[in-house]
């Protein structure tokens, strides 16, 4: 019953940038698909059933008198059992629970006689709706109205011109109905309907409507579920886990930095210490060398002041040295300070006050300290002396 049907001419315009975005999203969609089918192709065949990955579904069939019922696998291997019509619904149910099938997706497989195929071309935006696109073309491309057939199309080639040829597979209503009343209980709960050529290959489409379309449950989709909500939790877990040791490696870190800034903090007061230590000791050795120290004071003092001079008072503030005290001979003082190499510039301050008690003069007098003179050296003095 294969037909060609008229070319549909693709629009002259280039295509639209909202058509290239789903054009892409089409490719990638793909590739997604690609990419996943080819990793769960990785696995073996004892894990792929056990997670729900295999693509099984369980065929039947109505031929030669006989409920045809078949496993079909992943590797294209399939398991017949065949059942006389009508099925008897205890040994339909025996059949359909067990282990092996419970849970697979059931699919109607019509023969390729009961229906009609016509070919198309259409633009590859087409591709994502294909199955509503051709719905239009039903009351076009066949002798049936829209409303009396299930329809559904596949892809046969992409084309370079961006065009594609699709094939259109319709079935009168009444048809499948037919088969599947003949299927018994068994097509209370069909995923799909598939047609089968003469040489027993499937076309791969699906003229179920969608509405009525029964998505099983694989009997291992429940532990996936389990167990994806487990890895799920030990996932939050293990990133809550590694958060939380972040965070004491961070408060741990925080707490070694403090103790190091702590000890810089202690090491830069000590090293401040000891410069102002340096400091006021380079000071006080400036200040000491700028001037004679009060032993060497008193001694030049002791040496130069008469026998009958007694001090009251011996101040050194600074570079100023302050003489208070009594002397026969004030007035001659001032003579006998100068030339030492210790101070400058004596002189009586005051008025030179009689002392009736003693009997001596009541003075005041002041000098500059100076610094003493370097000591010369052997050369120096021995050069001095020529």
């Amino acid at each position: 019953m294969n037909a060609s049907a008229d070319n549909i001419p693709s629009p002259s315009a280039g295509p639209s940038l909202a058509g290239r975005l789903r054009e892409y999203a089409a490719l990638g969609r793909r590739f997604l698909s690609w990419w996943r089918d080819n990793l769960v192709a990785w696995l073996p065949r004892r894990w792929q059933a056990l997670l729900g990955l295999a693509p099984d579904r369980l065929l039947l069939r109505v031929e030669n008198g006989e409920l045809s019922i078949r496993r079909e696998q992943g590797d294209g291997t399939t398991d017949r059992i065949a059942l006389p019509l009508p099925p008897e619904p205890q040994a339909l149910r025996a059949v359909l629970d067990h282990p092996r099938l419970t849970g697979l997706p059931r699919w109607l497989v019509l023969p390729a006689a009961d229906v009609l195929r016509r070919h198309l071309r259409l633009p590859q935006a087409a591709a994502e709706r294909l199955r509503d696109v051709t719905g239009f073309e039903i009351d076009r491309q066949t002798p049936f109205a829209a409303a009396d057939v299930c329809h559904d199309a596949r892809v046969l080639q992409r084309r370079a011109d961006r065009q594609l040829d699709a094939e259109l597979v319709v079935a009168l209503r009444a048809t499948v109905k037919h088969a599947v009343d003949a299927l018994g209980e068994a097509g209370a709960s069909l995923a799909g309907i598939d047609v089968v050529e003469a040489d027993g290959v499937l076309l791969g489409v699906n003229l179920l409507d969608p509405a009525a379309r029964s998505h099983g449950v694989h009997r291992a989709r429940r532990w996936n579920l389990a167990l994806a909500a487990i890895a799920a939790i030990a996932l939050i877990a293990a990133a809550w886990q590694m958060l939380d040791n972040r965070r004491a490696a961070a408060r741990e870190y925080s707490a070694r930095v403090e103790a190091y800034a702590e000890r810089a903090r202690q090491v830069a007061g000590q090293r401040q210490q000891l410069a102002d230590l340096v400091e006021g000791t380079v000071f006080l050795d400036q200040a000491r060398a700028g001037r004679p120290t009060t032993v060497e004071v008193l001694d030049e003092l002791s040496r130069r002041l008469p026998d009958d001079t007694w001090l009251e008072k011996v101040s050194i503030e600074g570079d100023r040295l302050l003489l208070i005290g009594y002397s026969r001979e004030a007035s001659a003082l001032v003579g006998k300070l100068d030339g030492s190499a210790l101070w400058k510039s004596a002189a009586l301050t005051g008025a030179v006050q009689p002392d009736p008690r003693s009997g001596r003069d009541r003075f005041s007098l002041t000098a500059q300290l100076v610094a003493p003179a370097a000591p010369a050296t052997q050369d120096g003095g021995a050069d001095g002396g020529r």
